[in-house]
């Protein structure tokens, strides 16, 4: 947060902050959003989502947050940067919830929210004159003809906010900062590494493919995803072809903000092919949590992260 109030405030003491000109229009997953005004009363879901938001400090103009405390233990400087905005509904919002509060705005995205074919879609709120920016990474649940993952799922959606909410000189240079930072990264030498990505699931792992974000935070970490042929963005597989494939370095999604990855250690620790892995027998591995792994101002910390662990590897 603090890092956003000195890049605005530079913004202004170099005349560039004037305001932004509307109508602005957008692309969402194909379809055309226009703004004529940005809004002024918005709802935000889940929690990366929401981090994008308060990283523009749009809390004067949110009226709630949707599928957050269901699912995810937050910190102090979460609930401090969220301010007075209201959760709308713990897990997934139903179409009463949305619009008990009125919005003229939703930020969602397929499986962050919405389901295809269910109650709560851009078109079933398009019919009460709400908006919704779906989020990129889930486009592929619509649109099978995505490119591969990039960093550009984070950049691309956090400049659309920024745009639609009058803030896009904001949103740039916010993301200009994040590629700055991400270039200073030193990345591991020699053949990338192979990582894998362990979510949850004891039959099949639930894990990211070509399409997920987390496809491009590997490699930008310096390393390479071993389910990068998977034809989706989070899906399953068999552990015996994840096995094969012998990764080794492991992402390890923590729902429990530290406490959730011992039971994911040993259950691979345990299990008959995952334990000749060589990421499994030399204990080598990195905790993130939900946010650090879905598209959201976090994921550059989490790339800094993965890249520390996977030179210290290459290093040994």
């Amino acid at each position: 947060m603090r890092k956003h109030l000195l890049i605005t405030a530079l913004l202004w003491a170099c005349g560039l902050a004037q305001a932004q000109t509307f109508p602005v229009e957008v692309d969402s997953c194909g379809q055309k959003l226009r703004f004529d005004a940005p809004p002024k009363r918005a709802v935000i879901h889940d929690l990366n989502m929401t981090e994008m938001a308060l990283a523009l400090q749009l809390n004067e103009r949110m009226v709630g947050v949707t599928g957050i405390t269901g699912w995810y233990k937050t910190g102090p400087e979460f609930k401090s940067a969220l301010g007075k905005v209201p959760e709308l509904a713990p897990k997934n919002p139903a179409l009463e919830n949305l619009l008990a509060a009125n919005p003229d705005f939703f930020f969602a995205g397929w499986n962050y929210g919405m389901k295809v074919g269910g109650d709560v879609t851009p078109e079933s709120l398009k019919r009460y004159n709400i908006p919704t920016l779906v989020l990129s990474e889930s486009c592929i649940h619509v649109d099978k003809n995505r490119p591969t993952a990039s960093m550009d799922l984070l950049y691309g959606d956090f400049t659309k906010l920024g745009r639609i909410f009058g803030k896009e000189r904001e949103a740039k240079a916010q993301v200009q900062a994040w590629k700055e930072r991400l270039a200073k990264i030193k990345l591991p030498t020699g053949k990338p590494p192979r990582v894998f990505l362990y979510d949850s699931g004891d039959d099949k792992p639930f894990t990211a493919g070509k399409y997920a974000i987390v496809h491009a935070m590997m490699t930008a970490a310096g390393g390479n995803n071993v389910m990068s042929d998977m034809e989706t963005s989070w899906g399953t597989t068999s552990w015996e072809t994840v096995a094969r494939r012998d990764p080794e370095f492991l992402v390890l999604l923590d729902y429990q903000d530290g406490h959730g990855v011992n039971k994911l250690l040993e259950f691979l620790r345990k299990h008959p092919a995952m334990r000749e892995t060589t990421a499994v027998k030399n204990n080598r591995y990195v905790a993130l949590r939900y946010a650090e792994l879905t598209p959201g101002p976090a994921n550059i910390e989490a790339i800094e992260k993965m890249a520390t662990g996977l030179a210290r590897m290459t290093a040994q």
